[in-house]
């Protein structure tokens, strides 16, 4: 069905945008939602190449389309196309959510509430955490832990990409700390976040970007809470071989299932004013192999 058939029929349509999205579940995530809440909607997936996002963004405009997600590598590219970005995305710099506002199409970022809701029980404060890549959910994750409450902030980020220069205007401003893509073992870092596509179905899918044997060990922790932990927020395949080898090296992990579902929710609580339902999780987890809860 075409999307003016669909917009026709009184079918509201939503969608993903990003470059490739082979193998993205956002459709899954949000189009179980709509089902099981009884919401005529469809979610639809529209590969755009970087250099056509403009055109994209007019489109979205014309067909009416309600909101869409958006992932890499447009999150950065998107902004000025928009005619309001929330304050947050501003300051995180790349927006993952397209939504209306009466008729104002307006950019916000979820990834942020995504990432830290895991995380929020966690000991970080006075802690190191190294942070790899410096993508558009990179600046996210930066924002997030950067903005954490002064009770629990991680004492210093750092931050390193392969190229050894991506990553230079993250820290600058953000006040991460650079690290040479060489030197990232040296720190003792108590959380270790993978932002890369390393580990990616269908992408470097037996990549990491760390090895955890080379990791500087941390003192052990009176505190089992306190465990060191590593998140990949690379959420297919579910467990990547980064999260496999932290775990072997006796590190708690938390999966990109974490951040995906809760920038998802965000999203869907933006479109639609309801969280997702139950069934959305089921239907992630049975996709990626994992029981349902």
């Amino acid at each position: 069905m075409s999307a003016a058939a669909c917009t026709a029929a009184g079918t509201a349509l939503y969608g993903v945008t990003g470059w490739p999205l082979s193998q993205s579940l956002s459709p899954l995530l949000h189009n179980t939602g709509f089902a099981a809440l009884g919401i005529n909607a469809l979610y639809l997936k529209w590969e755009v190449p970087p250099q056509k996002l403009p055109t994209f963004v007019e489109s979205v405009r014309l067909l009416n389309i309600r909101g869409c997600s958006v992932t890499i590598p447009h999150k950065v590219e998107l902004l000025p196309l928009l005619d309001e970005v929330s304050p947050l995305a501003r300051s995180v710099g790349a927006a993952n959510t397209i939504y209306w506002k009466g008729e104002s199409l307006c950019g916000e970022n979820t990834d942020v509430a995504g990432f830290m809701a895991p995380l929020g029980n966690e000991p970080l404060a006075g802690a190191d955490v190294l942070l790899l890549g410096a993508g558009g959910a990179a600046r996210a994750v930066a924002a997030g832990l950067v903005t954490t409450a002064p009770h629990n902030r991680p004492a210093r980020v750092f931050v390193a990409t392969p190229s050894n220069k991506s990553h230079l205007p993250l820290a600058d401003e953000f006040g991460l700390t650079p690290l040479l893509w060489q030197d990232r073992h040296e720190p003792v870092s108590m959380l270790v976040i993978n932002t890369t596509p390393l580990g990616m179905r269908g992408k470097a899918e037996q990549e990491t970007p760390y090895d955890f044997s080379q990791a500087t060990p941390l003192a052990p922790a009176n505190d089992a809470h306190a465990t060191p932990l590593a998140y990949d927020i690379v959420y297919n395949p579910l467990e990547t071989r980064f999260l496999r080898e932290a775990r072997a090296a006796g590190r708690r992990c938390i999966s990109g299932l974490e951040m995906f579902f809760g920038q998802g929710d965000a999203q869907f609580r933006l479109w639609t004013g309801q969280g997702l339902p139950p069934e959305s999780r089921r239907a992630l987890e049975t996709a990626l192999g994992q029981q349902p809860r």
